[in-house]
């Protein structure tokens, strides 16, 4: 379901950029002011949803025309294939539903347009009932605003196979909680296995780069700026890491399908994941499963990394205060509540994370990844930029294996895919 559908974003740029003229404040657009009687009839579109919670939504959308009498609400539901480009489309052909399910780098080109409402102005009187850090995931650099509603998040544990730490001479009960750590741990276990065991099997990614401290991008928006003495630092560690095969030689070609394989065999000692890996791990890894290790992400700024998806509000939408309403009504405490005990996400709610369906734990390791979870997504932070694409990520992994393979210093790769990415920039 949600998070790998982020890929499909960088479609919609090209289509919505045009329309910025034709933003909110045109003769034909619609209002800010949410302030009104609520009624109207609006459309609600989500994002590869109907076919696991039809019941859900319908009942969701009953309970909102039944507080709300004189409201009507369509439900549409997209496959997430080819997502990108029909909001675009829709953007570009002022087809746009009135409520929108969308992830903050699809957010970011329809509020460069004018598209998307503004609620840090139209709905500031909801901000406190969400956490701050999922507020802020739907914010575009360059801009004043928040323009979607914080919906479900997600976020995962690193698993760790107890049984190489130990044949490796390390303590099973004391994983690395940083990343001088981890590169020792990864060293020396590929040093006990003669480079047969590796610790990790993904190359550094934007995210990552964030989760290490080095800053992003620019407060304007205007550029990135990953390429600092600690990006280059990071990297330098990872091309230690890479020549002692404590990094997977196939790392510059693996996926996260890849690299879950390789843990699954015994190849990679430390793999990231969710509630959702365990029962595979039991099924298909038994032995695997009886030596699982659950630690948390590893993080120098104290902050773990969150996905967030989002529910935006057309800015052209003739009935703005049914519109906000609605999108509040979807993302409240009690409707996300309910929404993620139906499947393996979180609420973006204030308070609702210390629920005892995230607090109390039964015994199982489902309910123990997922306390982990909820516990560190408290002050987590999205922190791949809006506005880093698609190609801004390949550009950055091709520079990446350069690095790692010596065809490039660390610190040469990281300024050509500065360079890059500030150029994709630009020419969107």
């Amino acid at each position: 379901m949600p998070m790998s559908r982020r890929a499909l974003a960088a479609a919609a740029v090209a289509l919505v950029l045009p329309l910025s003229a034709c933003g909110s404040g045109g003769d034909d657009g619609g209002t800010t002011d949410a302030s009104g009687k609520i009624e109207g009839d609006i459309t609600f579109q989500t994002w590869n949803l109907r076919a696991n919670f039809k019941p859900y939504f319908e009942g969701l959308i009953t309970d909102f025309e039944t507080k709300y009498p004189g409201t009507h609400v369509k439900w549409v539901d997209q496959p997430a294939e080819g997502y990108a480009d029909k909001l675009g489309a829709d953007a570009a052909g002022g087809t746009l539903p009135d409520v929108v399910n969308v992830s903050p780098d699809l957010v970011a080109p329809l509020a460069e347009a004018g598209l998307a409402l503004d609620l840090d102005k139209a709905a500031a009187t909801y901000k406190s009932e969400y956490l701050r850090g999922a507020w802020a995931g739907h914010q575009v650099p360059g801009m004043r605003g928040t323009y979607a509603f914080p919906w479900y998040l997600n976020t995962g544990p690193l698993f760790y196979n107890k049984a190489l730490f130990e044949k490796a001479g390390l303590d099973p009960d004391q994983p690395p909680k940083t990343y001088d750590e981890l590169f020792a741990d990864a060293l020396r276990m590929a040093q006990k296995s003669d480079g047969k065991v590796a610790t990790l099997a993904n190359v550094p990614t934007i995210e990552d780069f964030g989760r290490y401290g080095v800053p992003l991008m620019n407060e304007q928006g205007t550029g990135f700026t990953f390429n600092d003495a600690k990006g280059v630092e990071l990297l330098t560690e990872y091309k230690r890491l890479y020549d002692a095969k404590a990094l997977d030689p196939q790392a510059l070609t693996a996926t996260g399908e890849s690299a879950g394989k390789k843990f699954l065999t015994g190849a990679v000692a430390m793999n990231p994941g969710s509630a959702l890996d365990l029962g595979n791990f039991k099924k298909n890894a038994p032995s695997l499963y009886k030596n699982i290790g659950i630690t948390d992400q590893i993080t120098s700024t104290g902050h773990v990394n969150m996905y967030v998806m989002g529910v935006m509000v057309n800015s052209r939408t003739k009935h703005t205060p049914a519109a906000v309403a609605f999108a509040h009504f979807v993302t409240d405490a009690r409707n996300q509540m309910s929404f993620a005990k139906k499947v393996a996400i979180f609420p973006s709610t204030a308070g609702s994370l210390d629920d005892p369906y995230f607090t109390k734990e039964d015994g199982t390791d489902e309910t123990r990844v997922r306390i982990a979870a909820a516990k560190s997504l408290k002050n987590a932070v999205n922190y791949t930029p809006v506005l880093f694409s698609e190609q801004m990520k390949t550009a950055l992994r091709n520079e990446v294996a350069k690095a790692l393979q010596g065809k490039e210093s660390p610190e040469e790769a990281l300024d050509n895919a500065v360079k890059a990415a500030d150029r994709l920039l630009q020419q969107g």
